[in-house]
């Protein structure tokens, strides 16, 4: 993408949109091999990466059925346009109401278009579920979020999602990150974005601490290269886990800044670590 940050149609807690020239900058992808991404999330790292051959998995199905449908065609620039410019317009006549509408909409259908509106017209850009598995992030109180210039960006940002994703052997699966590290060979590449512990719990399911050990385990002893990407500290504590269970990788530091919280004055500055096997 001529050296330009392909941002996503998908927003996401934790985004790594800023960290990805530097991932980029550290991590050699082997040609022969499969990129793998366990949590792929928001998909901007692999997006952007731009592998030959690709494994993408996430808990979160939504997710997975939105890009399922930008690759098949399902989704394109085009049709979601249409649905936005059709649903902008109804949330600027109605407002909250009408949010809400779409999300009990969402709740009892699962359109992957239904669940970009929401994401791109939700508090802080959020993605959460309740213990029933319903989303229910609250509106973000702008009638007016889908103007002309904002849903044209949107749209652009599909087509260029399709544009990467063109003539590639990608595949992107529903499952959890301990079925994708079983399609993991020696030539392939495992990049790791977990959720925090013991906070990222409403994105969709639980992430103890029992689990973040588990991953490290696995990923000492899986043949393939690992990368992983986790905060090491910022200026009121360190992440011991990292300390604990990663200290024999090779780190790689970056300051990165988390947009994330509902007031400025909470989010902070925090150095962020590549942690890359061998």
């Amino acid at each position: 993408m001529d050296g330009k940050i392909l941002v996503p149609p998908i927003k996401c807690q934790g985004i790594k949109t800023k960290l990805v020239p530097f991932i980029k900058e550290k991590v050699e992808i082997n040609d022969d091999g499969v990129w793998i991404e366990p949590f792929v999330g928001s998909g901007v790292v692999a997006l952007n990466m731009s592998p030959k051959k690709a494994i993408l998995t996430d808990k979160n199905q939504y997710i997975i059925a939105f890009y399922q449908g930008i690759q098949n065609g399902t989704i394109t620039s085009g049709s979601a346009r249409e649905f936005l410019e059709y649903h902008g317009k109804e949330l600027e006549r109605f407002g909250g109401t009408y949010y809400k509408q779409m999300r009990d909409e969402f709740n009892q259908n699962g359109d992957p278009l239904y669940f970009l509106f929401l994401n791109r017209s939700d508090f802080n850009g959020m993605i959460r579920f309740n213990k029933k598995g319903q989303f229910n992030v609250p509106f973000c109180k702008k009638p007016n979020r889908f103007a002309k210039a904002y849903i044209t960006k949107i749209c652009n940002q599909i087509a260029k999602a399709a544009h990467v994703m063109e003539g590639k052997d990608w595949r992107f699966e529903c499952c959890s990150w301990k079925k994708a590290f079983e399609y993991a060979s020696e030539n392939d590449y495992i990049y790791l974005d977990p959720p925090y512990i013991g906070r990222d719990t409403s994105y969709v399911g639980e992430w103890p601490e029992e689990e973040a050990i588990s991953l490290a385990q696995y990923s000492h002893h899986t043949p393939a290269n690992v990368c992983l990407s986790m905060w090491k500290e910022n200026e009121f504590r360190k992440n011991d886990h990292l300390f604990d269970y990663w200290s024999d990788f090779t780190w790689y530091e970056q300051g990165h800044f988390y947009h994330i919280g509902a007031k400025e004055n909470n989010r902070h500055p925090m150095i962020e670590v590549l942690a890359i096997k061998g």
